[in-house]
């Protein structure tokens, strides 16, 4: 195995073990920082686009760690299967799954996303909650094309990868360890969309937290989840002004008509 792929699978097995030795019953909607994404209008917008979607349909969730976005298809109505792999990490995204009473409509399987081992136009949906940046996006571009059926289409979210601010923080966070050196240098950005027009004829791109991304760190203390739906608000104008759209904090990105 690559080694920049041991690393990520070392440092996913970590947080996946220390979180389970603090909480043996891991919340259904939380990282492992303990991060609430129903709380993001982007993740929001995620479920609601795939709500009345879903239903009697086969889902990926690629790359899906915890299990932390492998609920919500569930219960709209898809078989959900997701893939990762770090162990500890699908450990709890089975108890996850049984704790939510949708274990028969969701299946973990530990495969390389890289190399998917599923058949041709397998699936529906492909769910990508912020795994590109884990691996070599060129390599797995091809896959994701391969296993998606053709009137398919991938919905997912990644950081961007061009606020100066944001990416500070990235760097302080490489630093003190929250992040890998290979997904710290490897956040989606403008170039990977062209990228990604080889591959899908149609691509579709919504811009989250210019500025609202600073409220991130106070949605625990009183008053911060009011401060972030107001910064939400003042994000939705600016983000109207195209210039500016590149600095935001989050995308989301709907590709289909793969090629």
């Amino acid at each position: 195995m690559e080694p920049r792929k041991q690393k990520e699978i070392e440092y996913y097995d970590k947080k996946a073990e220390e979180w389970l030795e603090k909480d043996k019953s891991p919340q259904t909607t939380t990282d492992f920082e303990g991060f609430d994404f129903n709380l993001l209008s982007s993740f929001r917008f995620c479920y609601e686009y795939l709500k009345d979607k879903c239903q009697n349909k086969k889902l990926l969730d690629y790359g899906c760690g915890n299990g932390v976005h492998s609920i919500f298809p569930a219960k709209f109505g898809a078989e959900v299967i997701g893939i990762d792999l770090s162990e500890p990490s699908l450990k709890i995204a089975e108890e996850r799954a049984k704790k939510e009473g949708v274990d028969d409509k969701i299946r973990f399987l530990k495969m390389d996303c890289e190399k998917m081992e599923f058949l041709d136009d397998y699936f529906d949906i492909i769910f990508d909650g912020g795994t590109f940046s884990s691996l070599d996006f060129k390599k797995a571009l091809p896959g994701l094309v391969r296993v998606l059926k053709p009137d398919g289409f991938l919905i997912g979210i990644e950081t961007f990868g061009h606020n100066p601010f944001t990416n500070l923080k990235r760097k302080l966070n490489r630093a003190s360890g929250k992040r890998t050196e290979w997904a710290a240098s490897h956040i989606f950005q403008i170039k990977d969309f062209e990228l990604v027009k080889n591959y899908f004829n149609k691509i579709e791109i919504k811009y989250f937290h210019l500025i609202s991304w600073a409220a991130f760190p106070f949605l625990s203390l009183p008053g911060g989840k009011i401060l972030l739906n107001f910064l939400e608000i003042i994000d939705r104008g600016l983000l109207k002004i195209t210039f500016l759209r590149k600095y935001a904090f989050k995308v989301v990105f709907i590709f289909s008509l793969p090629r």
